[in-house]
């Protein structure tokens, strides 16, 4: 009896570890997908604010207040 006591103990112990092991895989993801979605929405704002530069560049240009 206490060798199935001590394998369901065993059992439950590498349960506890794999299920500790997932949730830090699945955190892991999170914040790889967090990171990727912040360096995205800074590249976006990027090229907006080059843009938007662009289209004020453009307007000084064909109203001469570029010279």
């Amino acid at each position: 009896m206490a060798d199935n006591s001590h394998n369901m103990t065993f059992q439950a112990g590498a349960a506890k570890g794999q299920a500790q092991e997932k949730g830090n895989q699945m955190m892991d993801s999170v914040a790889n997908a967090a990171q990727s979605a912040k360096d995205s929405m800074q590249q976006a704002g990027q090229q907006m604010m080059a843009k938007a530069q662009g289209a004020a560049d453009a307007v000084k240009n064909a109203t001469g207040m570029n010279k």
